[in-house]
């Protein structure tokens, strides 16, 4: 399976998601990307799990899903979304 993204870590600073994408490092303001997620708690914000294909990130307890694309600010297409050559 092709990897949209290889995250090696996301980890929280006050209202910051601090990520590390495809060797890169990113702040991240939570505000902008999700309510939910602002409103939660450490303990909530620590709960998440990475897709295999490295397209999103998820926090079941807040029923909340956000793509790394838009959290680190690109655009690509999701390798599952390719047509075949």
């Amino acid at each position: 399976m092709d990897k949209s993204h290889d995250v090696q870590n996301v980890s929280f600073d006050e209202n910051l998601m601090l990520l590390s994408v495809d060797g890169k490092d990113y702040k991240v303001e939570i505000s902008k990307h999700s309510k939910k997620l602002s409103n939660a708690t450490l303990q909530q914000k620590q709960h998440f799990t990475i897709s295999t294909s490295g397209y999103g990130i998820r926090w079941s307890e807040l029923d909340e899903d956000l793509s790394v694309d838009s959290l680190i600010g690109i655009k690509h297409s999701h390798p599952a979304f390719k047509s075949a050559v």
